[in-house]
């Protein structure tokens, strides 16, 4: 569960869960190729690494050395899960995590300077103005429960079937029907509709593996901002399992964590240097209050964490 201990650190398997995020960290930050990418802003980047968090007895990968705004996390989540693609949902609830996107569209194209919290405060009072420049294209929920499929037409080329294929629902079945399948997987990566994305998906993958009544999950993320994004990528891949776990009558198992270009921008230096002095402290779980009617049918109010007293929150710039 954690990585391999150096002389001076605890030996792995007494460390803190948290240790090995921490230990990626500083690989990264100490050992990093420093690279020029899409943002402009700059990397130190390693590929290929992995984390690895067991979540028996309701324990969660939810950071101590930093506030990590887990209700935060899981608005998002539980918003991918609707396979709606517009901001106006998330803004509305105080989430701000896709803003940033659109926000820049608009600027560029239209010119104007708007604040973002003016932006946001528009889009949740104009319908009109957010039909407009809120949507991000067909990302990460609506590949999720409406993958789209296209079927032979009259005049032989070929149509896009009104409904496109739910992978949750099927995920949910599939595990509950047959559970030694190696075939359960949610997609993200939908080759022809990448142009049309705000941004394509980070953790586009998760697979997922059923033992001894153990549910356990994998996500590849192709993409990592270990600052700023990993920490909310970590609950959502536990929370996915939890909630799972608990419509498929299974007990969650282990969250693996897999990164390609796993990466730390370079404008990051106060937060990394911050967080990695930090020490981390208490073991904080999650309790599910409710088993909802189905994995669609979860609400903010059904999650409960227990035992987190986190260091304080580090703020850091996000690269758009």
């Amino acid at each position: 569960m954690a990585t391999a201990a150096s002389p001076s650190r605890v030996p792995a398997h007494r460390a803190h869960p948290e240790q090995q995020y921490l230990d990626l960290m500083r690989r990264i930050w100490e050992e990093g190729d420093e690279r020029v990418d899409r943002t402009g802003v700059g990397t130190r980047s390693v590929f290929g690494a992995q984390l690895r968090f067991d979540l028996a007895g309701g324990a969660m990968p939810l950071l101590t050395t930093k506030r990590v705004y887990w209700k935060t996390a899981t608005r998002e989540f539980l918003w991918f899960l609707t396979g709606r693609t517009n901001i106006r949902e998330l803004c509305s609830q105080g989430v701000e995590i896709w803003t940033d996107w659109p926000l820049d569209r608009y600027r560029r194209e239209t010119g104007e300077d708007i604040s973002r919290t003016d932006f946001s405060a528009r889009i949740v009072a104009d319908a009109e103005f957010a039909a407009r420049w809120g949507d991000l294209g067909p990302v990460y929920g609506k590949q999720w429960t409406d993958w789209p499929v296209y079927e032979p037409a009259a005049d032989g080329l070929f149509a896009r079937r009104a409904s496109g294929v739910n992978q949750v629902a099927e995920l949910v079945e599939s595990l509950r029907k047959n559970p030694g399948s190696r075939r359960h997987i949610v997609e993200g990566w939908n080759v022809a509709e990448l142009d049309r994305m705000a941004l394509p998906p980070c953790h586009k993958t998760y697979q997922f593996h059923v033992a001894d009544g153990r549910l356990s999950g994998l996500v590849y993320q192709r993409s990592c901002d270990v600052a700023l994004g990993l920490p909310f990528n970590l609950w959502g891949g536990a929370l996915f399992i939890r909630m799972l776990a608990q419509q498929c009558d299974l007990e969650p198992g282990e969250l693996v964590w897999m990164g390609g270009d796993t990466h730390l921008y370079l404008n990051h230096t106060e937060l990394v240097e911050t967080q990695l002095a930090r020490v981390p402290e208490g073991r904080p779980n999650l309790e599910i209050v409710r088993r909802a009617e189905s994995i669609f049918d979860y609400r903010i109010e059904d999650f409960v964490v227990n035992d987190y007293a986190p260091q304080a929150h580090i703020a850091a710039p996000v690269a758009v």
